[in-house]
């Protein structure tokens, strides 16, 4: 038996809601890894709100289902953005659904994080090709940072997610940060920054240093193959900036597409993770001791269902 946080049918939403924006209010801002889960209903959405014709419509929930996330959460990570360089008219229809205080994190475009492009048939003819827009600054402002620049007081932070490299991407850490800090010190200050690594020899302290000259945030991320979040959290000097950025997205030690196998739909925790859980309410006890903005993402992954993941870290 899980408990009663996890086997009851129900879900207290407004009560969700109340408690998220009181913390966000003490700029604890809590939210998800994306938001167009069909195995929300009866938690964060209602199934009734996306009938046509007297039944469900799927493409009017994905369409319009932000708005009802809003209701609940004041944050929400738009991972869609790594796969894509979105178009002007695209940013707008986004920014309309929600109301002018709910705030994003947007992953930047893998055009500008990917140094190799994988060997997926998505790529194309540049599968297992060097990426000629690898942390390109100009290519950010122009393509991404320009049509967003209208909405950049919604955007709490720009995420630069980088995927594990190998050797042939970068010999050593000083190689990347060789590349590195002159892109950070190029990029416009009006928006929050944060550098996600999926190596983890690279939490090293000329990597913090590095972060912290830039006033660019490390993101504490929960990763099948980087250390658990306390360990990350109890390096010196982690915190590189004044608001912190945390990711919960899985398990150590479980490859995202078993997680995905295991707990799709998204319906129920699946899979407890108490002590993710405590080092994100070390995280939120910080950020409200240090008054500084944390932002923090779960995942569906993690634990099975992240609104219920959520809800535990929002209990008084």
């Amino acid at each position: 038996m899980l408990g009663p946080l996890f086997d009851s049918p129900s879900f207290d939403r407004p009560a969700l809601a109340e408690r998220l924006g009181a913390m966000a209010a003490e700029k604890v801002l809590i939210g998800t890894s994306s938001w167009k889960y069909e195995g929300w209903f009866g938690q964060i959405y209602a199934r009734e709100r996306y009938f046509e014709r007297g039944r469900f419509s799927k493409r009017r929930f994905e369409t319009e289902c932000l708005r009802e996330y809003a209701e609940t959460f004041p944050i929400v990570c738009g991972d869609f953005a790594f796969y894509q360089f979105p178009e002007p008219e695209f940013w707008r229809r986004l920014f309309a659904q929600v109301p002018p205080g709910f705030q994003f994190a947007f992953k930047v475009p893998e055009q500008i994080t990917c140094k190799i492009f994988p060997t997926h048939p998505r790529y194309g003819s540049t599968a297992g090709k060097e990426n000629e827009g690898f942390l390109d600054a100009e290519l950010l402002k122009q393509m991404f940072l320009r049509p967003l620049w209208p909405y950049h007081r919604q955007v709490a932070v720009l995420i630069f997610e980088f995927g594990a490299f190998s050797r042939r991407s970068f010999p050593s850490l000083p190689a990347f940060l060789d590349r590195l800090d002159p892109f950070l010190a190029a990029l416009p200050p009006e928006f929050r920054y944060a550098v996600e690594i999926r190596n983890p020899d690279y939490l090293a302290p000329e990597y913090f240093r590095g972060l912290r000259a830039r006033r660019v945030a490390h993101v504490f991320n929960a990763w099948s193959k980087m250390p658990e979040l306390a360990v990350q959290i109890a390096l010196p000097d982690s915190v590189t900036a004044e608001f912190t950025v945390c990711r919960a997205l899985l398990r150590r030690g479980r490859a995202y597409q078993e997680a995905v196998d295991k707990f799709a739909p998204y319906t129920e925790t699946q899979d407890p993770n108490p002590e993710a859980r405590q080092s994100m309410r070390l995280l939120i006890g910080r950020a409200r001791e240090d008054r500084q903005f944390l932002f923090l993402f779960v995942n569906n992954r993690l634990e099975g269902n992240a609104p219920l993941t959520v809800l535990s870290l929002a209990e008084p």
